[in-house]
């Protein structure tokens, strides 16, 4: 009867470990599959002649863009199914021009640590 008891404490505890092997495996899994298809979406999203400069929200559903298209800077409209261009800007009626680092975006191994310092180094505290 002891032998017994004792053989059923050791089951459910191996069952404990193992379920905690599967899900610790499922994390890891997961973690791996997020991370390579992030870098592979930013991968497809880097163009050198089309990018997004600024993004204001009008709406729920309904934005206007400023994109720079090769040396050309345009203002759209971006709604659910339609896209409009607004007007055509020159570089100098730009406010705020965005520099070349910001231009490269985000490096794929770039930590979080350094993305908060560029940002600490942008607002400064009070």
């Amino acid at each position: 009867m002891i032998l017994l008891g004792i053989f059923s404490e050791w089951e459910s505890f191996f069952q404990l470990i193992s379920i905690l092997l599967i899900f610790l495996f499922v994390l890891v899994i997961t973690y791996v599959t997020t991370r390579w298809i992030g870098q592979y979406q930013q991968g497809m999203m880097q163009n050198k002649n089309i990018q997004v400069v600024e993004t204001f929200r009008v709406n729920n559903n309904k934005f206007i863009q400023i994109i720079q298209v090769g040396k050309k800077y345009l203002v759209i409209s971006v709604c659910k199914d339609v896209i409009n261009i607004l007007a055509e800007l020159t570089e100098e009626e730009l406010v705020w021009k965005p520099s070349q680092e910001e231009n490269r975006g985000i490096k794929a191994n770039e930590s979080f640590q350094e993305v908060l310092g560029r940002l600490k180094d942008k607002f400064p505290g009070k």
